[in-house]
């Protein structure tokens, strides 16, 4: 119509206006389902731990402050960006591989095994460096290639899984070497891997079995894969744990004792009861039912990991975020494993559970990229 003024659509002229504001969660790069998960573990494994230290507020304290110190480490890692963790991770992983040759020459011992390094009086464990860095470092090395890997490539990653491992093998510390090459083991699998190596991988393990057992494997580690099968034949000897360990899991039933109730570990029958048989001791006095729900909340982390791995933005987060969300369920998996009977003893302690204080750090350490990854796409979009 004449002298009527045309109808003009607009957007608006100010890109920022269509944003939606940015929650102060966003802005410090919290992923608020994972850290809900990971606060309601941390306040259940300190009510189990005053019982299963026979009430001692000592160790309820000092695992109190490795909290405060982990959850501080993790919203600080939460805050670096992806492209700086990939820089760096090569020289992490060189780092973490001299301190563990210094640890065979200049390393602290205790129990008949020398693990940890002495610097101006702290105390602290190496290899708890490499549980990141190999998994880092595979990730950066294959997110660099097209996938799947090819043969070669599958070799250079096994060759950097190898070397941390084999000098942990050597401090002799079995359980920890077995979780770090799990760590970049399940990186190279997330890669797409293809099933024909993982065969051949599997055939030339056991074939090589044998040698492993008779030049690889110390007594004490031959000693407990043995006990497995019949801890009865020593009960007062090497088959004590496990034993304890089962008497504490079965006489639990479907609610427990109570709390502070259970007599397997108040009357110290149940050896390491508040670091690696914690378990036992969970499922003594909250029975089936107490179990039960830790394993939910393990579940709603390794469920929010995956969804973090689905949705990173690039190769590099994907590997990295499913290689740290299922190495923290094989940390769980061997854990429980163990203290049922139905695993070796390998002295792995239950994660965010058991009495620690490095295993937590960098436990923590790992959800801080695991929540550095979740908000990588708000970062990119938000700008």
């Amino acid at each position: 119509m004449s002298g009527t003024a045309d109808f003009q659509r607009r957007m608006p002229e100010a890109s920022h206006d269509l944003r939606r504001p940015v929650s102060l969660l966003q802005r410090w790069h919290v992923d608020l389902p994972l850290l809900i998960g990971l606060l309601a573990i941390t306040v259940y494994g300190l009510i189990v731990l005053y019982s299963a230290s026979g009430q001692d507020w000592h160790y309820l304290k000092r695992q109190g402050v490795f909290f405060l110190l982990a959850y501080g480490v993790m919203f600080t890692v939460a805050q670096v960006r992806l492209q700086t963790m990939e820089y760096w991770s090569p020289w992490i992983f060189a780092g973490g591989v001299v301190l563990l040759v210094l640890v065979l020459y200049m390393g602290v011992g205790a129990k008949g095994a020398q693990r940890w390094l002495s610097i101006g009086g702290f105390r602290f464990q190496p290899s708890e460096i490499l549980k990141l860095a190999v998994p880092l470092m595979v990730a950066t090395y294959l997110s660099r290639r097209l996938l799947p890997p090819k043969l070669h490539h599958v070799i250079a990653v096994l060759a950097l899984i190898a070397i941390p491992t084999l000098l942990i093998m050597r401090q002799p510390d079995l359980g920890t070497s077995l979780l770090i090459a799990a760590s970049g083991l399940l990186v190279l699998f997330f890669a797409g891997l293809r099933w024909r190596y993982i065969l051949s991988a599997i055939g030339i393990l056991l074939a090589a079995s044998w040698p492993i057992w008779n030049f690889v494997l110390r007594g004490y580690q031959k000693q407990r894969i043995l006990t497995l099968f019949n801890p009865e034949e020593d009960k007062l000897g090497a088959g004590w744990n496990i034993i304890q360990s089962k008497t504490a899991i079965g006489s639990g039933g479907l609610y427990g004792k109570g709390w502070t109730n259970g007599t397997q570990s108040q009357l110290n029958f149940l050896p390491e009861s508040h670091t690696d048989f914690i378990i036992a001791v969970l499922a003594e006095e909250f029975g089936l039912t107490g179990v039960l729900l830790l394993l939910a909340l393990y579940a709603w982390v390794i469920v929010r990991g995956l969804w973090i791995a689905a949705n990173a933005q690039d190769t590099f987060g994907r590997l990295l975020a499913g290689s740290i969300t299922f190495t923290f369920f094989v940390y769980i998996f061997v854990n429980i494993g163990m203290v049922s009977g139905l695993l070796p003893v390998v002295g792995v302690p239950l994660p965010l559970v058991s009495h620690g204080g490095t295993s937590i750090v960098t436990l923590m350490m790992g959800f801080g990229i695991l929540m550095a990854i979740s908000t990588e796409r708000r970062r990119v979009s938000i700008g």
